[in-house]
């Protein structure tokens, strides 16, 4: 009778399958686990003993090797990996994309406006000031937000200007009261004149 070993330690012991041939099957009497070598047996792709088996198929291997790469921009973007995007990174990429619409006095070359795909890979970073724009170019504690989409929302001059435009493009698609009926032009006149004349 094969005895107990105590678990307790730094040793480790694979039961790995064993091959059947004449003189294994002689064996089976003495080795317990040679009758366990068929169900010890696992497909390539599964844990064996706890262990990864790596398949030995090259098309399976590459495969695996890509699931496992990590989503980077490249060598020569320095491995910058893929970001995760949240909703309010999200709502910041709108907002950089639509920049143009932002500020009427700033001009922009003309990017990807008209993809809705957002970029796979960028950074975000906080926007240090010198010490010599304490007071021409640095935001104060109460102008600071945690997005940029909260910093434009609470800008007094970009809400007002925004306001101003809303109301211009409504202007031109509502027009309001009676001005919509009103005939244009030469008919117009010839239709007063009939109103005169029937009165």
């Amino acid at each position: 009778m094969p005895e107990n070993k105590s678990l307790i330690g730094t040793t480790w012991d694979p039961k790995l399958p064993l091959i059947t041939s004449n003189a294994a099957k002689a064996s089976t009497s003495q080795n317990p686990l040679a009758s366990l070598g068929s169900t010890l047996w696992r497909p390539e792709n599964e844990l064996v003993d706890g262990l990864f088996v790596p398949p030995k198929e090259p098309k399976k291997l590459n495969k695996l090797m890509k699931k496992h790469l990590k989503d980077t921009a490249g060598a020569s973007w320095f491995d910058m990996p893929a970001q995760t995007i949240t909703p309010e990174l999200k709502n910041d990429l709108q907002i950089l994309k639509l920049r143009s619409v932002i500020d009427p006095k700033r001009h922009y070359k003309k990017g990807d406006l008209k993809s809705k795909t957002l970029p796979k890979y960028f950074q975000v970073g906080t926007v240090i000031e010198s010490a010599s724009e304490f007071f021409s170019g640095r935001l104060t504690k109460k102008e600071r937000k945690a997005t940029l989409a909260d910093e434009l929302l609470s800008d007094n001059h970009l809400g007002t200007y925004r306001k101003r435009k809303v109301r211009e493009i409504e202007k031109e698609h509502n027009v309001v009261g009676v001005e919509k009926w009103k005939i244009k032009g030469k008919q117009s006149l010839k239709r007063k004149k009939e109103r005169r004349v029937v009165v």
